[in-house]
Parts: structure tokens; C-alpha cells; sequence
């Protein structure tokens, strides 16, 4: 059987929840031909998998017909488990008014003000990140730049202290890992043992911050939540908790794999490299780039509220669809000569913070992070390299980079 032949085959049967062994290597070419063939591509379980830009941004800019709560769709894969409990209360799977409330809390820690504010920080991290791979010669970027600068930053926020910061990490996977489609036994059991040490670990800190308001610099928007109000109403201990864990995983994960990406991607191309340093002003549209080219997030998913229909294709209430970002971000009705890393593209609309009422709340920070990290890095290392492939982890709805080995 020819490759092509073999694609077809793949994409004729195409299940999210039982993909092809080489998808995780090469996404893009399964996305590409599911777009060509059968964009609003019909799962066995009778959900639909979407890869055209313009049906996502149909469905990202109605949140009264494509619904975000994920009650009825969890309650299957987690039962009445801590897992359930946790991605059932956090905002991003909530609907309005739940999710305009609960938002609206949120906002003071994305101000312009609250942003300017963190700007010196992340430069003094970069900044000594950049030392350290000065002083060794060589480093694991995942673990020596690409993690540590938003844990930090987002720990920081909420007044998480260093000592714990690692312990935030492997919590976070574990309970990111349980989005993804398919789950082994131990996943599940590993993911809701975390919420329970999350949300534990949690209570002591709203308890210290609660009798020592004022303890130190850090820590602030955790106080802001604790006091914050919207319409006359505060946060329910279980929202602020598992608020918190929303913000921590989400905080420093899709910006991570940002971060990895981005390097990899640059280091790959030292003309790019080259023709960033000779126009400082392309960082904007170079982190842009990134961000579509290998969208952290992968997947969203959202459930029908009424009968309607997308690309032609009746789809009744209560269907569910796989928003295929990574697809999205490479439609070239969208993005001319998508399969192409260009730095400077214009215009540059990707999908990979979400559209509508559920755009990340944090991409100003993410796009702030990445400015200065990039920015400072290739131009004080212009001839930094890759010394191996990148390890991409086997997840699908996180676009993960595991380790990443770079050299002066």
C-alpha cells in the first residue's frame, strides 16, 4: 500500500480515542488530509473532529449553542471522583453566568498595571537562567528555562513558596494528562490522588495567607481572590480552590511547551535566529509564530445545546465536537503557506489561546514571558544549537515537548 493510500485508510477511519501509532510524531499530516477530505469527520462514539478554522471559530463564538460545561461528558470517564470534582468547577469548563462570575475574579491579576509589574521579574529569571547555561555550557532546556520560568512567575503570584515548586509540576501533569481521550487505569488513580494533595496543600496556603495578609512580596493574587467580589459575591472555598489549581496548571503549562517549542523550532532555522536578532522588532510576531506552529493546546471540545449543523452536516443537540486547533493553524484558507515557520507573518490570527468568552485569560502574560525569554536568549547565545532531536511526549491534547538538549 502506497503512503497516500495508507493515509486515506487512516483518515476514513480516523478515532480520536484510538489514533494512529505516528500521530503524536506528525500530527499535521493526519490534520492536513482529515481538513482535504472530511473536515467535519464523523467518531465512532458519534462526536465529530473539526479542523477548519472556520468552523472553530463558528463554534468558539457562540457559547450559548456550543456549550464549554462538561458535567455530562466527564461523569463517564471520571465518575464521582476528586478529578470530576476539580474539571467540572474549573472556570474554563464552566458556562455563563457561572464563568462571567467567576472570570471576572480573575481579571486583577491580568491588568496592564498587574503585567508591567512582573515584567522586571521574568527579566531577572531569564536573566539568570541564561548565567547558568553561561556557566555549564550547555543545558536541558525543558528543565533548566522552559519550566522554570512560568512555574516561578506563577507560583510567585499565588505566594506558592520555591521549596514546593516541583511538587505544583507533577500535580499538574497528572491532572492535565486525565484530558487527554484515552486513559490507563493508573493515569486516572495517579490524576485524582493529585487534586486531593492539590487541594490539601491549597488549604494550608489560604490559611497562612488568611492569618498573614501582608507575608512577604509575593502572593497577592491569591488575596485578591480570597477578597475579590462580583455581583455581591466571593468565591466558594471549593471555586477558590480548585480555582487555584486551574491557574497554576494552566500557568505554567501551555506556556512551557511554548517556550520548548519556540526554541526548538528557532534553533532549527538559525536563519530565523539570525534574522531575529537583526530585527529586535519581529519578538511580537516571532512568539505569534510559535504559537501556531506548534499550538500548546491541541484540542478543545465543546457539546451542542440545539440542533445544528456545521460545514454542511446536521448535528443534533447534545453532540460533541473536538475542536482541532493544531488543524485550525495550519488551514491555508486562513494561513497562506501554513506548513511554513515564518516569524514575521502577518496577519496572524491562530486559535491557540481559544476565541470568544474563553480566550485565555493569561495570554497577555504567556506572550510576555515568551517576548523576553526569546528575545534575550538568541541574542545573547546567536549561536546556540540543538545537540538531539527533540523528545515529544505521547500526549495529544498538550503538544509537549519532554526534553530538549542545547549547547553553546
Amino acid at each position: 500500500m502506497t503512503d497516500a493510500a495508507a493515509l486515506d485508510e487512516a483518515i476514513e477511519s480516523f478515532d480520536i480515542r484510538s489514533l494512529p501509532g505516528d500521530y503524536v510524531a506528525d500530527p499535521y499530516r493526519y490534520l492536513a488530509a482529515l481538513r482535504r477530505a472530511d473536515p467535519v469527520h464523523r467518531n465512532p462514539d458519534g462526536s465529530y473532529v473539526l479542523t477548519r478554522y472556520a468552523d472553530l471559530a463558528r463554534v468558539y463564538r457562540d457559547p450559548t449553542l456550543w456549550s464549554s460545561d462538561k458535567r455530562e461528558d466527564f461523569r463517564p470517564k471520571f465518575g464521582d471522583s476528586p478529578l470530576y470534582e476539580h474539571h467540572t468547577t474549573s472556570v474554563v469548563f464552566t458556562d455563563p453566568p457561572d464563568h462571567t462570575r467567576i472570570r471576572g475574579l480573575f481579571q486583577a491579576a491580568f491588568t496592564r498595571k498587574a503585567l508591567e509589574a512582573l515584567k522586571p521579574r521574568i527579566e531577572a529569571l531569564v536573566d539568570r537562567y541564561l548565567d547558568e547555561l553561561e556557566d555549564c555550557g550547555a543545558m536541558e532546556i525543558v528543565e533548566g528555562f522552559s519550566f522554570k520560568l512560568p512555574i516561578e512567575v506563577v507560583c510567585d503570584m499565588l505566594g506558592v513558596p520555591g521549596k514546593d515548586r516541583l511538587l505544583i509540576r507533577d500535580w499538574a501533569v497528572a491532572i492535565l494528562t486525565a484530558l487527554e481521550p484515552s486513559l490507563s487505569e493508573e493515569q486516572l488513580d495517579h490524576g485524582n490522588r493529585s487534586v486531593v494533595a492539590f487541594k490539601d496543600y491549597l488549604k494550608d496556603l489560604v490559611r497562612h495567607r488568611r492569618a498573614h495578609p501582608t507575608d512577604g512580596s509575593s502572593g497577592e493574587v491569591l488575596t485578591a481572590l480570597m477578597e475579590a467580589e462580583a455581583d455581591g459575591q466571593k468565591l466558594t472555598e471549593l471555586e477558590l480552590l480548585h480555582q487555584c489549581i486551574f491557574m497554576l496548571n494552566a500557568g505554567h503549562e501551555t506556556s512551557t511547551n511554548m517556550l520548548s517549542h519556540g526554541i526548538n523550532e528557532m534553533l532549527r532555522r538559525p536563519d530565523a535566529v539570525r534574522r531575529l536578532n537583526g530585527d529586535p522588532a519581529l519578538i511580537d510576531t516571532c512568539v505569534e509564530e510559535v504559537l501556531r506552529y506548534q499550538a500548546p493546546i491541541q484540542i478543545n471540545n465543546r457539546r451542542a445545546t440545539a440542533d445544528t449543523e456545521l460545514g454542511g452536516v446536521a448535528l443534533p443537540a447534545g453532540t460533541g465536537v473536538h475542536l482541532m486547533v493544531a488543524g485550525a493553524n495550519r488551514d491555508p484558507e486562513q494561513f497562506p503557506n501554513p506548513d511554513r515557520f515564518d516569524i514575521g507573518r502577518r496577519p496572524n490570527r491562530h486559535m491557540s489561546f481559544g476565541l470568544g468568552v474563553h480566550i485565555c485569560a493569561g495570554n497577555s502574560l504567556a506572550r510576555i514571558e515568551a517576548a523576553i525569554a526569546f528575545g534575550k536568549l538568541f541574542r545573547r547565545f546567536p549561536t546556540l544549537h540543538i545537540t538531539g532531536p527533540a523528545e515529544i511526549a505521547d500526549r495529544v491534547r498538550f503538544r509537549e515537548v519532554k526534553r530538549l538538549e542545547v549547547a553553546l
